[in-house]
């Protein structure tokens, strides 16, 4: 590491050898070059990059040569310096910018190493590399996708070591940084105005199509990209515009609704947010070093599961379109994402589905999105138009050994192709970056295969196609100019009150209001409330998660008592409010029923009470799988728990104890549910999809008035759920409350009844 004495005599030999101010810093090893006429420049000083001066302007020499190849000199355009150093990339080289990680944790998990000994074990710092990542990124890797890490500041150092880490190597290629969303939180979290938090806090996608808003989703996401590039990150792995036109699927709530207009809209507000960079941070159109690429996803289709059941495991392998509607599925993209508002275009990347479109390729293939050259070939490339990346989701190129694997391979109909064969079909499809893939030796084979069956000059030009637009897109934000970022900066920016305030705002305006019979709602703040404790059941997730079996306030005694005077029992209140969840779901699948003798398929249920299947198909729509010996999925008259069908119980018993005196229910649902076992219990109800529950309690209290609509339709029970086509949105009989009022997409109430505004006018139907 340089001394700051000799720094500042570099800094006057370079002002007085280019005739160009400049501002030379050093802190921990990183340098920075802030000059007048040209954009910052950073780098570590033990990498070997230097300076090289041109014209009065300074620039990176990352190749290390003494010369200022197109691909250094910013002043060229992205296209240009990408095109540049394509042609000068290995084969080995192009291969790592084509594989996108898997999920990384910071510091890493038992299964990641320092040293070769784990994490506590190993007296590194939380920021350090794991030897797993210095090993895919000495292999070219070059997109990491970053899930979870401990703090802020440990995500800054994190994000300067992996860029310093590589910055030596070949041609000084930096890290593009991957992120899954990440402004959301635990529904406990309390805002206090005037605070900052690790990052603000905005609704998910379902709760933020409850505004009906897209100039709040393009504020929302403008917000989310300052933060992300202040953190490090560059690519958004987001939108999910998936059409949720099968109400019992867990991946409902990353959606926008079933409407296609308004997913639409929302979608392209979405990619405008996040990639258009302000002016003064401007590279290329509106493309800039404040712009975060944006990875629309799941082209397309994947919202029409059949039963409920998800891509993410083989049980759920099939999309199913029993009412002929798979093209509406696609407006979303060539409506929405390929026709931006703010000069970028498109959106820069699309991920692929995990299903198989069912029947639906004209040839008979039934293969996953990944590796149809029908659906990626043909349609999104040539049809639609779009050249930029495409990356398959995660894992889709590895084997799957058992039916309810959860991060294990999802090759769903090339399961007897080799892994390199699979990845040479993801090719030919017309996919760029594979998800997941921290090795480049598949990928390798692959492109011998390639060269085999057509040559070698063929198989170049194919790598050079992918390897092109990913660097494309670094090239557009400016990472190769300065990947490294400060934590001083990164804290006045990222969840600082300004942020934090604007999200919980967006998270007020999303709350929707079912029912306020006879006016109960707003509740004054002398009104004695009474909350009880909400029983949480033990559960079992995805990736190992498992919560105990508790008893615990929703919110705290302490945050209610700022709105009311909270009493310890129903027989003392005025008023009771519960704050519940929806109905949770299972994937449509359980082993106690393969080792009963069934088929192992069960009901996803949107109801409390336990739910037999009476009406469900006989023979289902799609099904087989190599690890199945039949084809028919079918769950008919079998039967399912809800497992916390507590909350309805509880609402029941507490009405019971208050008689004429109101009951408010507040409701967070990941997806519609049906209400007819609470509703007649409940004066007045309130749904959400993922915020804070503070947010109800300004509505309940009055502080704000309650603003949300539907953006998806509520069954009136699960017979209509059962009968509903997959690919179809608003073909179920909605539910009739007491007041007469019907719960159909669109609909919401505020203190003065119905809401029929310009929203409702422009989407309701």
């Amino acid at each position: 590491m340089k001394h700051s004495a000799v720094f500042l005599l570099f800094a006057a030999f370079l002002t007085v050898s280019c005739s160009s101010p400049v501002r030379i810093t050093e802190k921990d090893g990183f340098v920075s070059v802030v000059q007048q006429s040209g954009p910052e420049l950073g780098y570590c000083s033990g990498s070997g990059v230097s300076l090289i001066c041109r014209g009065g302007r300074y620039f990176k020499d990352l190749d290390r040569d003494g010369e200022l190849d197109v691909f250094e000199d910013w002043r060229r355009s992205p296209a240009k310096r990408s095109s540049d150093l394509v042609g000068k990339l290995s084969v080995e080289e192009m291969a790592g910018l084509m594989l996108c990680s898997h999920m990384q944790n910071v510091p890493g998990t038992n299964a990641n190493h320092y040293g070769g000994r784990v994490f506590p074990e190993s007296g590194a710092d939380a920021s350090d590399l794991t030897d797993e990542q210095k090993i895919f990124l000495k292999d070219n890797l070059r997109s990491v996708l970053l899930a979870a890490v401990s703090d802020l500041e440990t995500q800054v150092k994190w994000n300067n070591n992996v860029q310093s880490y590589v910055e030596g190597m070949g041609h000084g290629i930096p890290v593009a940084i991957l992120s899954d969303p990440r402004h959301h939180s635990p529904s406990s979290m309390e805002f206090e105005a005037g605070s900052g938090g690790e990052i603000s806090v905005w609704p998910k996608a379902l709760a933020i199509a409850s505004t009906f808003d897209p100039s709040l989703v393009e504020a929302s996401a403008r917000v989310m990209a300052d933060e992300y590039r202040a953190m490090g990150i560059s690519t958004a792995l987001s939108p999910q515009i998936d059409i949720a036109t099968e109400p019992r699927w867990w991946r409902f709530d990353g959606t926008y609704g079933e409407d296609v207009e308004l997913t639409a809209d929302m979608a392209r507000a979405y990619c405008d947010g996040f990639q258009t960079s302000p002016e003064g941070k401007r590279i290329d159109g509106v493309w800039g070093y404040g712009s975060v690429n944006a990875m629309a996803k799941h082209w397309y289709g994947y919202g029409a599961q059949e039963g409920g059941r998800d891509g993410h495991f083989a049980t759920g392998e099939y999309s199913v379109f029993p009412g002929g509607n798979l093209a509406m599925h696609r407006r979303a993209y060539v409506d929405g994402a390929f026709k931006l508002n703010r000069g970028t275009g498109k959106v820069a990347a699309v991920m692929t589905g995990y299903t198989i479109l069912k029947d639906q390729d004209p040839s008979g293939e039934n293969v996953a999105l990944s590796f149809s050259d029908r659906f990626i070939g043909r349609d999104l490339r040539e049809e639609a138009g779009f050249d930029g990346i495409v990356c398959t989701d995660w894992d889709v190129t590895y084997d799957c050994t058992d039916l309810g694997c959860w991060g294990k391979g999802k090759p769903w109909g090339v399961e007897d192709l080799s892994v390199a064969e699979r990845h040479y079909r993801v090719l030919r499809a017309g996919v760029d970056q594979f998800g997941g893939n921290n090795e480049t030796a598949p990928l390798l084979e692959a492109y011998r295969i390639w060269a085999d069956n057509s040559s070698e000059e063929s198989a170049r030009e194919r790598f050079e196609q992918s390897a092109y637009r990913v660097l494309l897109s670094m090239f557009r934000v400016g990472i190769f100019e300065n990947p490294y970022v400060d934590y001083e900066e990164a804290r006045s920016v990222v969840g600082c009150p300004e942020y934090m305030r604007a999200g919980y705002e967006a998270q007020r305006k999303s709350v929707i209001m079912l029912k306020n019979s006879g006016g109960v709602l707003p509740v004054g703040k002398k009104a004695k409330v009474y909350m009880p404790k909400r029983h949480y059941p033990e559960t079992f997730g995805p990736w190992n998660a498992h919560t105990e079996d508790r008893w615990d306030y929703v919110v705290s005694p302490e945050l209610l008592s700022g709105y009311f005077d909270v009493v310890s029992s129903p027989e003392e209140a005025d008023v009771a409010i519960l704050m519940i969840e929806g109905p949770a779901l299972n994937i449509g699948y359980d082993e106690a029923d393969v080792e009963a003798g069934g088929n192992g398929y069960v009901p996803v249920s949107l109801q409390y009470e336990d739910y037999t299947a009476v009406n469900a198909r006989e023979v289902s729509l799609a099904g087989g799988n190599p690890l199945e010996g039949f084809t028919n999925r079918s769950y008919r008259g079998k039967t399912t728990r809800t497992p916390n069908r507590d909350d309805m119980v509880q609402v029941r018993e507490v009405k019971a104890v208050m008689g004429d005196r109101p009951v408010i229910v507040a409701i967070d649902a990941t997806k519609p549910l049906v209400l007819s076992e609470i509703e007649p219990y409940a004066d007045a109800i309130l749904l959400s999809f993922g915020l804070q529950r503070q947010a109800q309690l300004d509505v309940i209290a009055g502080i704000v008035e309650p603003s949300g609509l539907l953006p998806m339709q509520l069954p009136a029970d699960m017979e209509t759920v059962e009968t509903q086509l997959e690919d179809v949105p608003f073909d179920m009989e909605c539910y009739r409350d007491a007041e007469g009022n019907v719960y159909d997409f669109a609909f919401g109430l505020n203190w003065s009844g119905v809401i029929r505004d310009s929203r409702v006018e422009k989407y309701g139907r």
